[in-house]
């Protein structure tokens, strides 16, 4: 039996345990939240710094009361940004209110109907964010050859959207995400669109290092148990990617044997 044996998903050179990345917002309170990230197992949490309360304001309730930097790794992000300006002075406000912290999760949107990226504007940000020395983990379209731009330029990690932010539609261009998966040598991890644990399954199986995901919990019936959910796809459709599908057929083959059949 030939054994292939997995390793720790390494971003921007950290290593971590869980391959499951899990959103802050559109939950009903921070007691919901923490719940269902403690759930999940995910040692990455990401949070909109334009939308979200860090604690500045003595006695009210902030995220970090729930999310403590000493056991979660904080991917800030730049959702609600249009323009590459915009997206660098977030992320700078972000290093500003985390004591220097480098990695963010950078997200350049196209309009706020689809909240598709913007790539021009992606691109310019990444950039200049790379030459502040950020690690960046980068948000944008299923595009390959995009994808391998945003590598080259120094990119910790490639976020490809599966389907449309929030939507739940899942992986609508595997193909896509196969091709982003083959052709990089760092991390690349489905962002946008899950919707349900066998989505986060399929990207696994695609090869991807990772899944980022929010909606799909935080709209759940049930957050905290599709937490649980999400933490074991990701795991099975690791799994299942290193063990190695069987072939596709055009034809049955039997899984029994029909040598030393009785016949009657």
């Amino acid at each position: 039996m030939t054994s292939h044996p997995d390793t720790p998903l390494t971003v921007a050179g950290r290593e971590f345990d869980s391959r499951l990345l899990i959103g802050t917002g559109k939950y009903r309170d921070f007691a919901q939240a923490g719940a269902a990230i403690r759930e999940s197992e995910a040692n990455i949490v990401t949070f909109a710094v334009r939308r979200t309360h860090l604690g500045e304001a003595a006695g009210e309730p902030g995220l970090l009361d729930t999310v403590s930097p000493e056991h979660y790794t904080l991917l800030p992000n730049t959702a609600g940004c249009y323009s590459a300006k915009d997206a660098v002075r977030t992320c700078r406000l972000a290093r500003e209110l985390l004591d220097g912290h480098s990695l963010v999760k950078l997200e350049v949107l196209g309009d706020e109907n689809t909240l598709y990226p913007n790539v021009t504007e992606t691109l310019k940000a990444a950039q200049t964010l790379l030459d502040d020395g950020f690690d960046v983990m980068v948000y944008t379209s299923d595009d390959p050859i995009v994808a391998r731009e945003l590598e080259a330029m120094g990119c910790a990690a490639i976020m490809p959207l599966g389907s449309l932010i929030g939507s739940g539609q899942g992986i609508q261009n595997p193909y896509n995400v196969r091709l982003i998966v083959e052709q990089s040598r760092v991390p690349v991890l489905v962002d946008a669109g899950i919707g349900t644990a066998s989505d986060a399954a399929m990207a696994m199986e695609l090869g991807c290092d990772g899944v980022l995901l929010n909606s799909a919990i935080a709209h759940a019936d049930d957050p905290v148990r599709m937490a649980r959910a999400m933490q074991q796809a990701v795991r099975a459709g690791r799994n299942a990617f290193i063990a190695g599908r069987m072939p596709r057929r055009q034809s049955a083959s039997p899984s029994s044997p029909l040598a030393g059949r009785i016949n009657g």
